[in-house]
């Protein structure tokens, strides 16, 4: 550690933190350092301070995320629990930091009586990784009402870019610069249609009755092929109730793999790795993963 980094902050540094301890599917390895900071202030303390050649990762909620069973070289930011602002800066627009959890950013829009961002409801984890990596569910995807963003880079300076500057797809977000990491957005959002039906209670109850939710999962594994749906051609492929170790196939939602609380790293992207290439066989159909794997495997 660089000796740049106050010794308060030295002594909230985790060190070989097990990674299963903030995933979703309470798998993981040590994290080298491991550091949730309190405000952008300090956040900006520890980027500076760690050497221009250590990897930085990001977590808030872990539910996108794999952590191999060797841990994480490097230093791991945790913004659950941090940077949880959220408010009305006009009439139809919305400041959401990073560390808010969506289903807390679609009720609230809903009490706001703003439409269109009920959707957010059915993404699990937090709104720095719906940036991220332009998430959706139920038709809706963030960087449709992202209008600008903050970031913050490795000298800890923030920026402040505007949303046409980003390079956006499914589920794929590119920025203009390298190493800036998201602290909030602008959003707009339009009135609430006194028409529509799908509320926020409704969507999370249609999430019940379809997904494993109480399981220990990552959320959906794959993403959906043009015209297609990942959970429809694994099922089709006889996949449901496929096991490797410890991980199964929901028997219920066919994009989504569990935990069945015996579950290795290697056991659930050995199960991964087993229905991108059973789907290929069977419909020739090649599966990407919109989890994120990281970290070394043992």
């Amino acid at each position: 550690m660089n000796a740049a980094l106050t010794s308060e902050l030295q002594l909230r540094v985790r060190r070989d933190e097990p990674m299963a301890k903030h995933t979703s599917w309470r798998v993981g390895g040590p994290a080298d350092m491991f550091f949730t900071p309190r405000d952008r202030l300090e956040l900006g303390s520890f980027l500076r301070a760690l050497p221009a050649d250590t990897p930085v990762y990001w977590v808030g909620l872990g539910s996108n995320l794999l952590v191999r069973d060797g841990g994480i070289r490097g230093a791991v930011i945790c913004t659950h629990g941090a940077f949880t602002r959220l408010d009305r800066s006009a009439q139809q627009r919305v400041h959401c930091e990073t560390g808010v959890p969506c289903t807390r950013l679609a009720r609230q829009c809903g009490k706001w009586q703003l439409g269109q961002a009920e959707f957010f409801a059915g993404i699990p984890g937090t709104f720095g990784g719906a940036l991220a990596m332009n998430a959706g569910a139920y038709g809706g995807e963030t960087w449709n009402f992202v209008r600008s963003v903050e970031l913050i880079d490795r000298e800890g300076q923030v920026h402040k870019r505007d949303a046409a500057q980003f390079t956006i797809g499914y589920r794929h977000v590119v920025g203009p610069v390298a190493n800036e990491w998201f602290l909030a957005a602008e959003l707009e959002f339009g009135p609430r249609d006194a028409s529509e039906v799908s509320t926020v209670r409704e969507l999370s109850e249609r999430r019940r009755q379809t997904q494993p939710l109480g399981e220990w999962s990552c959320g959906s594994v794959f993403t959906n092929p043009p015209g297609d749906h990942a959970a429809r051609l694994i099922e089709a492929a006889g996949l449901k109730g496929h096991r490797i170790g410890g991980a199964v196939v929901s028997e219920k939602h066919a994009n989504f793999i569990l935990n069945e609380k015996s579950a290795t790293a290697h056991d659930l992207e050995a199960l991964i790795r087993h229905v991108q290439h059973s789907v290929q066989q069977v419909h020739g159909v090649a599966l990407v993963p919109e989890v994120r794997i990281v970290g070394e495997a043992l």
